[in-house]
């Protein structure tokens, strides 16, 4: 094995499409860390779960995992107010906010297939919203998944049994972040805008590090093993004002231009245990 830095940031999302919660500490499972993505805004209309690619006010928003009361999650609204995720009134201020009528429902399991379908009126246009949530320019390409695009992710917003659209694990690294802050300087390039689940501290490493990671596997603490399976495109969510972060698109101008279009790996669990930040990340080959 080869040790590539330590982590610096860990962080969950509780409600998919809102801002997460910085941690310390956290269990890494077989679906990314405890509590991750283990609730969802769900459009009445479209009975559809949904994201911040397609409701970006979600971002405006931030969840955390009460422990004193077995797992249930908050919604820290723009005001500053804090309510139940069960919380009728939660319901009624995130659909004020986003301007759709909408719930907040918890993960179902995997047989509940409805509950995880994509919403079509046709036959096309859910792929001209989905292709319109990458925000690209008229010279710049789309990610080539597109072209190609999986029959289940055609046929469900999310996989089955999760919350998750692609894989339960995000990595990025502060080489990616150094290396994008110094080709557009002016933008504020904090990891909070790419959602990651773990901030790799590489040191002095500038680049896209984390690209060469993949088809290998990431070891964190004592145990926890994560295989990085795929690189991650960015779509117009890094650009959106969150909190104290301000709206910016010239970001995505320069990740699709200078970084392929990606920033960060996604990864899936290849050993569950416990990980912290501080924690040594090494890479090694999968046996």
């Amino acid at each position: 094995m080869k040790k590539v830095g330590e982590i610096r940031e860990l962080w969950r999302y509780p409600v998919k499409g809102m801002a997460g919660e910085s941690l310390q500490t956290g269990q890494l499972g077989a679906h990314g860390l405890n509590g991750d993505r283990t609730w969802a805004v769900r459009d009445n209309a479209r009975r559809e779960i949904q994201s911040c690619k397609f409701r970006p006010e979600l971002l405006r928003c931030s969840s955390r995992v009460d422990a004193t009361s077995g797992g249930a999650v908050e919604i820290i609204f723009p005001d500053g107010s804090v309510l139940g995720g069960s919380d009728a009134r939660s319901h009624t201020r995130v659909s004020e906010l986003i301007g759709h009528a909408s719930t907040i429902e918890v993960l179902r399991p995997a047989a509940d297939a409805d509950f995880y379908r994509r919403f079509k009126a046709d036959d096309h246009t859910w792929m001209t919203e989905l292709r319109a949530t990458f925000e690209r320019e008229a010279d710049e390409p789309l990610p080539g998944i597109l072209d190609n695009f999986p029959s289940a992710a055609a046929e469900f917003v999310v996989m089955p049994g999760t919350f998750f659209l692609v894989t339960p694990f995000h990595l990025l690294t502060t080489g990616s972040l150094a290396w994008m802050k110094a080709i557009n300087p002016s933008a504020d390039w904090q990891s909070r805008r790419f959602r990651p689940n773990v901030l790799v501290d590489t040191g002095n490493g500038h680049g896209p590090v984390e690209q060469d990671w993949i088809g290998q596997q990431i070891v964190m603490g004592d145990t926890a093993a994560v295989a990085c399976v795929d690189a991650t495109p960015r779509c117009g969510a890094i650009t959106r004002a969150q909190a104290e972060l301000p709206a910016d698109k010239t970001m995505l101008r320069t990740v699709v231009k200078h970084g392929d279009q990606n920033c960060g790996v996604y990864g899936e669990t290849v050993i569950a245990g416990q990980i912290r930040v501080g924690d040594a990340v090494y890479v090694r080959h999968p046996a």
